[in-house]
């Protein structure tokens, strides 16, 4: 029977912090799952659903199918057990494989090493059932991850190929960039809806509006870029499948969602990471000071990532802050989300926030200050225009 036809055992991996969010995402996708083991939550599925996880799931960084689980404090015990598993099966023909290890308190506390013993098991199990000389190397090679936790290791097949974070759109990067997963996860953590104004003040290179449009309107985040189960047998057909079922499910509602930035070169980008995402239509951004921002409208949404002082090291990054939140002071029962390493936000700011959240901007600790406004009223008169 082919490998990929069977029931398989998956993982999603995710960025710390954003556990809860990525298992409610699985489980709103009918991908049932259990509970966040070392960055990765588990979950069982066949090649469909590995489609579907890697098309829908905006907080999840890859897709992994879990070839095997063993222990090994030696390398010969490695080499074996990676020697049992069925690889002639698992790689398509002509299809090259890479290598990658993390090790974490184990007697195999050499990446390296563990990386060269492991290639060299699979390609003389698979030269050997393939009748080769050698294993291909190809531009879009496999990768294959072993993770080695406690002397257990557990082998990975990545089905995703670039991360899930690059989404197609964003071509061009400023100088501090705010990952996709990342900005989509702070916004599914939010009150915002769809029927609610959403302003970023400090929105860079547009990452926080573009994911916020992708959600009101529904468009999966993976629909503009591939993945490497493609190369897997069924998998073409499969990925044209889920780009189907992707683009039926997009919606056309107005959305009343704003970027400003005092840089023009930054509002540039932004304005083609938008068109690249086909959400153009739906966000307006505007080189302005975000001290000028003011709205009608009340219970909007203030999401941003500010400039702190790893990021930017100019200005005063605290009188920057007290501005910023005398604006959103100003504002009819709006709730605010700040992610910032900043120390001294809450006391800029000069109020303690409702809820604080520990989450990582690449390698940066950073925190999710939360304010929270009033809530709305349960029958609110939806305007289609904004100020």
């Amino acid at each position: 029977m082919d490998y990929y036809s069977a029931n398989l055992k998956l993982c999603a991996s995710v960025q710390s912090g954003l556990e809860a969010v990525l298992k409610r995402e699985m489980t709103a996708n009918g991908l049932f799952c259990e509970g966040a083991i070392n960055g990765r939550i588990p979950f069982q599925g066949t090649l469909k659903d590995v489609a579907r996880a890697n098309m829908f799931l905006r907080t999840a960084s890859r897709v992994f199918i879990i070839l095997a689980s063993f222990k090994a404090d030696t390398f010969d015990t490695l080499y074996e057990e990676i020697s049992v598993i069925p690889w002639e099966d698992i790689i398509p023909n002509g299809q090259g494989i890479t290598v990658l290890a993390k090790v974490l308190k184990s007697t195999l506390m050499a990446p390296s090493s563990v990386q060269s013993i492991t290639k060299k098991a699979i390609a003389a199990r698979i030269m050997k059932r393939k009748n080769l000389t050698r294993l291909p190397e190809t531009e879009n090679n496999l990768v294959v991850e072993i993770s080695i936790n406690s002397d257990i290791v557990t082998v990975f097949l990545d089905t995703s190929g670039e991360s899930l974070h690059k989404r197609g759109y964003r071509t061009y990067v400023g100088r501090a960039p705010l990952r996709e997963t990342l900005a989509a996860g702070i916004i599914l953590l939010s009150y915002w809806k769809d029927d609610r104004v959403l302003l970023d003040p400090f929105t860079g290179s547009g990452t926080i509006p573009i994911e916020a449009a992708l959600i009101g309107n529904e468009i999966a985040p993976g629909i503009n870029r591939h993945f490497a189960y493609e190369s897997f047998p069924g998998g073409k057909e499969i990925f044209e499948n889920t780009i189907e079922e992707a683009k039926s499910l997009i919606k056309d509602k107005q959305l009343r969602i704003y970027g400003y930035d005092i840089d023009p070169k930054a509002i540039g980008l932004a304005v083609k990471h938008a068109e690249g995402a086909g959400v153009s239509k739906y966000i307006h951004f505007q080189k302005a000071d975000m001290r000028s921002f003011s709205s009608r409208f009340s219970h909007g949404i203030i999401i941003t990532n500010p400039p702190y002082g790893e990021r930017l090291n100019e200005g005063d990054i605290g009188l920057l802050y007290r501005d910023f939140f005398k604006m959103y002071e100003s504002l009819d029962s709006w709730s605010a989300y700040i992610l910032s390493s900043f120390k001294d936000t809450e006391k800029s700011f000069g109020k303690r926030a409702d809820k604080k959240r520990k989450l990582y901007n690449s390698e940066i600790e950073c925190n999710l200050f939360q304010y929270f406004g009033a809530a709305p009223k349960k029958t609110i008169l939806k305007d289609s225009m904004a100020d």
